[in-house]
């Protein structure tokens, strides 16, 4: 017997990467300044899910209004290829930022951790100001749906660090019933 065999056994090394390879996902920029020319944060994302094979269903840029925001997800949702959805801006502390508190209610279920961890790995890069943060993630309908800030540096680390590792693990994962 070769390798790791804990790879065999259900819930071993390998069934953590058990998923799809190629996760159609959906960018949606929340602000009510950028354009597609200038929105340089979901450019960086559609890169990075490029790169990292990941096919780039949809792009939009939503304005920073609870309605628009809902119109903006459900519209990237209602598309039968989407397997994610990453939403940028919006996530910090100032009252235009109202991006968590809109999608978290249209969520079917949290995924803690995600928060929890991208704080504690801005505070690595960042300090203190990582607490700004109200980053978060979900499951809406089998599938996966992240809230992230719009900045280049926490997109990239979002993405580097949390996001394109655990994808298509995450969106095979959305999907059982059982």
């Amino acid at each position: 017997m070769s390798g790791d065999p804990r790879g065999a056994e259900p819930g071993g090394v390998d069934a953590h990467r058990r998923g799809p390879t190629r996760v159609p996902t959906a960018v949606v920029t929340v602000s009510d300044t950028r354009t597609v020319e200038t929105d340089t944060g979901g450019a960086l994302v559609a890169e990075l899910l490029a790169a990292a094979g990941h096919p780039v269903a949809s792009r939009a840029i939503v304005r920073d209004e609870p309605a628009e925001i809902r119109r903006g997800l459900e519209a990237a949702l209602a598309a039968p290829d989407v397997r994610a959805v990453i939403l940028t801006g919006g996530t910090g502390v100032a009252p235009r930022d109202v991006t968590p508190e809109t999608v978290e209610p249209l969520l079917d279920r949290l995924i803690p951790g995600f928060g929890e961890l991208f704080r504690a790995l801005s505070y690595a890069e960042i300090g203190s100001a990582a607490l700004l943060s109200r980053a978060l993630a979900g499951l809406r309908a089998g599938r996966v749906v992240f809230v992230l800030p719009g900045s280049r540096g926490a997109l990239r680390l979002a993405l580097e660090k949390l996001i394109l590792p655990e994808l298509g693990h995450l969106a095979g994962e959305a999907l059982k019933t059982r």
